[in-house]
């Protein structure tokens, strides 16, 4: 292998890695279901034999080599693993007997992986079981692969303000490397724990196990792929709405607090001001539209709470469900859900959007501006958790706002030079950078989808995902010529 060459070899060797990985997952729908229900097993089999090789291949070309990663080189593999897994994933669709075009299959798989929820497919009710369990898989997958990038890379690069969660974790040193592996084995544990005991609360409530499995698996990931295209709203219980709304908000909040908990330091979770601010915004938001509605003489207080903290819960910790057309609500309604779609969960989580602890540090300078105001000469410090927040953090903040906003408005323009209407395509841009999933309009609203846009918006939408998922800054440090001059 060549110098050149040498240099990048801990990076393709990882991706090799992940490759191996992602064809173990492949095989998955053939293995746990039954013949009937894997009409597509020629898809799933071919393409995870593909995989494999790729991986393995990839793993005899960096044989001997050094693995010591470069800390330039974790946007390179950042990046790099999700947009393999995005188009390797969607082997599976283009393969199988649905008939897509290529570029159907991959937004399809972008959407699954990083947990968006757009989806181009139509007929979920009657769809093959081996395809709906597939997309289920690709979110999960998804979530617990944001979580390792948030714990293990985001605050290391510094990304958006992220430092401020630093851990143990994100130090890059053979000191910090055994930390690592115990705080991602209990990730891992607290992930899989979750879904468990999320697909047992769906089964013990109604749904059959298939169902149960699946929704479980796009719940927790905040990833809002459903069996039936009434999404949640199939089930018509508001126990069910409740559960998921529970089960959302976990998916959305710090999983390095939880295995904190785990372990002994009870109470971190609560004592987390991102945590709490979170869940009282849920609630807040909820009862306000709550209240709307039955000013606006809609009936059965408990059943419209239901329904308003299931799609509140759904659109800010951007899993995508849907009970119903929201957007039927009222105006009032129509506005609140498409600011709520810029908003996200919390940091650490697998949810997406611009996260909670962004607003909360925007107020804080704010509030900091108005006191220097009155007092120039005061001697002012930011704080948030308990930690200092430093000038290097806001300006990491402010640079990933305004990054955001710019993708937002470049998208926006070019979705409408397509001939799409102003409403669908700033709703379609903000949906893929905040991965929620359905946007504005009758046509990718909550009750449409994205099948009928042209296949060029489906990439740009496709690119926006990635874009959102990513935190944006670490894609334009790769793509800056200094970063290949370096």
């Amino acid at each position: 292998m060549s110098s050149g060459m040498k240099d990048f070899a801990p990076v393709v060797y990882i991706l090799s890695i992940l490759l191996i990985l992602l064809s173990i997952f492949m095989a998955l729908p053939v293995v746990f279901l039954s013949f009937d229900a894997t009409p597509n097993a020629h898809a799933f089999i071919s393409s995870a034999l593909g995989v494999l090789l790729a991986g393995l291949i990839g793993i005899l070309l960096t044989r001997g080599e050094q693995h010591y990663l470069k800390p330039r080189y974790m946007f390179m593999l950042t990046v790099g693993s999700w947009i393999l897994m995005s188009v390797l994933g969607a082997l599976p669709f283009y393969l199988s007997n649905l008939g897509i075009s290529f570029t159907d299959a991959v937004f399809e798989s972008i959407s699954g992986i990083t947990t968006t929820g757009s989806t181009v497919f139509t007929g979920l009710d009657a769809m093959a079981e081996d395809i709906l369990l597939w997309r289920s898989i690709l979110q999960w997958v998804g979530g617990i692969g944001i979580i390792g990038m948030f714990v293990a890379v985001l605050p290391f690069l510094g990304i958006g303000g992220m430092r401020l969660f630093t851990t143990e974790s994100s130090e890059w040193t053979d000191k910090a490397l055994p930390r690592m592996k115990t705080l991602g084995r209990g990730l891992l544990l607290v992930y899989c724990g979750f879904t468990l005991l999320c697909a047992l609360t769906y089964w013990l409530s109604g749904m059959d196990l298939f169902e149960a499995v699946n929704h479980a698996f796009t719940t927790i990931s905040t990833g809002g792929y459903s069996t039936s295209d009434q999404s949640m709203g199939h089930f018509k219980s508001n126990v069910i709405l409740l559960e998921s709304s529970f089960f959302m908000a976990l998916g959305a909040m710090p999983f390095f607090l939880f295995v904190r908990e785990l372990n002994g330091q009870h109470g971190v979770l609560w004592r987390d001001q991102q945590v709490r601010a979170f869940l009282a915004f849920l609630l807040v938001t909820a009862l306000a539209l709550t209240l709307y509605r039955l000013f606006n003489h809609e009936t059965e207080p408990f059943t419209l709470f239901s329904s308003a903290l299931f799609n509140v819960t759904s659109i800010v910790t951007t899993t995508g469900y849907a009970s119903e057309d929201y957007l039927r609500w009222g105006p009032f309604a129509l506005a609140a859900f498409f600011f709520l779609t810029f908003v996200g969960g919390c940091s650490g989580s697998t949810a997406g959007g611009m996260k909670i602890f962004r607003f909360q540090l925007s107020l804080m300078v704010l509030r900091e501006q108005f006191k220097r105001l009155l007092h120039p000469r005061a001697v002012l410090t930011r704080n948030f958790n308990g930690r200092a927040v430093s000038d290097e953090i806001i300006a990491s903040m402010i640079a990933y706002a305004f990054v955001f906003l710019v993708c937002l408005l470049i998208m926006t323009l070019s979705l409408s030079l397509l001939g799409i209407d102003f409403v669908t395509s700033i709703s379609g841009a903000l949906t893929a950078l905040s991965n929620v999933g359905p946007g504005i309009g009758d046509q990718i609203g909550p009750s449409g989808n994205f099948q009928n846009l042209p296949d060029t918006a489906k990439w740009i939408l496709g690119i926006g995902m990635l874009l959102g998922r990513l935190e944006m800054l670490s894609v334009i440090v790769l793509l800056s010529p200094g970063f290949w001059r370096g």
